[in-house]
């Protein structure tokens, strides 16, 4: 073999110089074709969903009425920390929320009905000293009473049932 190269260039008219580059050439861009293939994900891989793009802009970020008041988002919670009433929702999967993503009663999100969306907040359970941090990417609760509404898994995160005294608390904005 070392021999059939050494002719080679000779029978190219090529120098050796400029054979070895050829080469090292076509090696790399065969080479380049093999790193094109992702990597397989691990057994029992779950992706992360993907969160939708958020506007400042968007509807679910404008003034709104429901029954009759009127309700304006903040145009940022920083500093935002409240305490208040918690309850919980959760049965229908699919539906859409004021973000426009399905509704998953497992996931880790909540309704509020003036924090901007996306924010991400800590709901502490008063009473069991439980937190969890949710994604608020839907609008309510419209009960007065009400601070904010969690999904259900949310709600069994922090040993709630039915309605429980929590402080909320604003932590950022998811990045995507």
């Amino acid at each position: 073999m070392v021999m059939f190269l050494a002719g080679a260039p000779a029978f190219f008219g090529y120098s050796m110089d400029k054979m070895c580059r050829a080469l090292a050439s076509a090696a790399l861009v065969l080479l380049a074709g093999c790193a094109t293939e992702p990597p397989s994900p691990p057994a029992g891989f779950v992706p992360e969903p993907q969160l939708p793009e958020f506007s400042r802009l968007a509807p679910y970020n404008k003034p709104y009425k429901v029954k009759g008041k009127t309700y304006t988002p903040l145009a940022s919670a920083i500093g935002y920390k409240a305490t208040g009433i918690a309850s919980w929702y959760g049965g229908k999967s699919g539906n859409r929320t004021a973000s426009g993503a399905r509704f998953r009663p497992r996931e880790l999100t909540a309704a509020h009905k003036t924090l901007p969306i996306p924010s991400i907040v800590r709901v502490t359970h008063l009473k069991t000293g439980r937190s969890v941090n949710v994604l608020v990417n839907d609008r309510g609760p419209f009960k007065s009473n009400r601070l904010i509404d969690l999904s259900q898994g949310a709600a069994e995160r922090i040993g709630m049932r039915g309605m429980a005294e929590v402080s909320v608390e604003y932590i950022g904005e998811p990045v995507n």
